[in-house]
């Protein structure tokens, strides 16, 4: 299909999308959420039911959402990892939407990048594209494309920039800079493209550290205005570095978007694997995971304080703004509600359709 009778098509499916009609309400707190076949939810955090459900063309996957600076719009990462969109919130007609490859013999994919400028005039995706040969594939250099989000259903980049291999999500700073989490988190000027390590990470110089390990593709946008991921690393008693005898600990990276200032701290030893954790917005010594439970520690004392049982693994934490309730996204169907103080379920919330797998959940405040 020719680049014009995609961008038809795409027009003529984004008006028939909606499954509720009118606006998101201002002042009102909202979840964003996508999933199978290829939906993107909105769930009112006030009320904890569905407001409406946009259906998103082409193919879905990986589904990681970012919500624009003034709240109207929901981008997302999608059809395979291979292309952008514009979702504009309250209408659910597709508004922006963007190829990553950038030739017939070109498939390019971005592995959980997309991030909005401050402004909202720029959308940002580290794209990793390999060559079709004839008999072959060749793996190019990984490249940073910027585009400009009033670009329309057939959007180009405006710039290109050589990027650091092997990365991941990335999160746009107050300044305009660009965090992107890779074997470091690196911070990249986005208009020259020059970067350098902000946060050092398999490179990191920690006395008594081992190299951490880094697993985590979820770019939220939190309450707290950070972009954070969680790590693991062993940490020794002494200068030996005996492996017999060290506590293999969890910790989290925690980066002020404001200031880029970064706060790299363990809060617990590791006993069990999660996907995603976050500070809780009323109180910063309060850190919660979740996977297989729902749990909270005290950062200061590096103590569980308590758990919380789950009828099946959820990947995605987010927080309400007060900090009151977290809300569990990914794998199936339905988001739970949990009460921030005590743990205890609220509710569940079902979305139309199948799954969510790896969405990236967004709360957000129109």
């Amino acid at each position: 299909m020719s680049r014009a009778l995609l961008a038809a098509a795409l027009a003529s499916a984004a008006t028939l999308s909606a499954a509720a009609d009118g606006p998101l309400q201002a002042g009102r707190e909202y979840l964003a959420v996508t999933n199978y076949p290829n939906n993107l939810t909105v769930i009112d955090a006030g009320t904890d039911s569905v407001v409406k459900t946009c259906t998103l063309p082409d193919a879905f996957g990986p589904g990681t959402i970012q919500i624009s600076p003034d709240r109207t719009r929901a981008y997302v990462l999608n059809n395979h990892y291979g292309d952008l969109y514009g979702v504009d919130l309250d209408s659910c007609k597709t508004v922006f939407h963007a190829e990553l490859a950038e030739a017939g013999n070109e498939r390019a994919r971005a592995m959980f990048s997309i991030a909005v400028s401050p402004d909202g005039k720029e959308i940002y995706s580290v794209v990793n594209p390999t060559r079709l040969n004839r008999d072959s594939y060749e793996v190019q250099a990984p490249r940073l494309q910027v585009y400009r989000t009033d670009g329309g259903l057939d959007a180009k980049p405006v710039r290109t920039f050589a990027a650091p291999r092997q990365t991941t999500m990335l999160q746009a700073a107050d300044d305009g800079s660009l965090f992107i989490v890779g074997a470091d988190i690196y911070r990249m000027n986005a208009q020259t493209g020059k970067y350098d390590v902000a946060v050092p990470l398999r490179n990191w110089k920690r006395p008594l550290y081992g190299q951490p390990d880094v697993l985590y593709v979820w770019p939220q946008q939190r309450p707290q205005h950070t972009f954070n991921l969680l790590y693991t690393a062993d940490r020794f008693k002494d200068d030996r570095k005996d492996p017999a005898s060290a506590q293999t600990m969890y910790g989290y990276v925690d980066i002020d978007l404001k200031s880029g200032n970064a706060t790299v701290k363990d809060f617990a030893p590791v006993t069990e694997v999660y996907f995603t954790g976050g500070l809780s917005p009323k109180d910063p010594n309060l850190m919660y995971g979740v996977l297989n439970r729902l749990t909270k520690y005290d950062v200061k004392h590096e103590k569980l304080i308590e758990a919380a049982p789950l009828d099946h693994s959820y990947y995605c934490l987010s927080f309400n703004r007060a900090g009151s309730k977290l809300y569990l996204a990914g794998t199936f169907n339905t988001v739970a509600v949990y009460d921030a103080d005590t743990l205890k379920k609220l509710k569940d919330i079902r979305v139309p359709g199948g799954d969510m797998a790896i969405t990236t959940a967004q709360m957000f405040t129109r």
